[in-house]
């Protein structure tokens, strides 16, 4: 990974990761956007993000180790615990490695989660 410039767009922050993890991480993006299309990227915590009705929804980055998928929830990551059994989680977090990626079923079924969650905090339906 070369080193990273702080990110100011979406773009910015895949811009300064190396040719593997982007390509693992456009798959996760393109994964995410199919399954909450009208979620706005924007740069989070350092990461680049998505946001869903003005609430940040979910995230993704990169380490010199592995890829993480950031749910931004403890309790979506707690309710998919059975799921998640296999890949390497804590708090609000999945990581994988650039070779392994996520299945998009898995993504999509957590991004869902994450805005029936957020839209029960606000009172919205779904």
């Amino acid at each position: 990974m070369k080193t990273k410039p702080k990110a100011k767009t979406f773009e910015d922050y895949l811009a300064a990761l190396d040719d593997n993890q982007r390509a693992a991480l456009d798959k996760l993006r393109k994964t995410i956007k199919a399954a909450a299309p009208k979620a706005e990227e924007c740069i989070s915590y350092g990461l680049a993000a998505f946001k869903l009705d003005g609430k940040l929804l979910v995230a993704l980055g990169a380490t010199a180790n592995h890829c993480a998928f950031y749910l931004m929830s403890n309790s979506t990551v707690a309710a998919h615990r059975d799921e998640l059994k296999k890949y390497d989680t804590s708090t609000g977090t999945i990581r994988f490695a650039v070779d392994k990626p996520l299945p998009a079923g898995l993504v999509k079924k957590l991004v869902k989660a994450r805005m029936e969650e957020n839209a029960g905090r606000s009172g919205k339906s779904k």
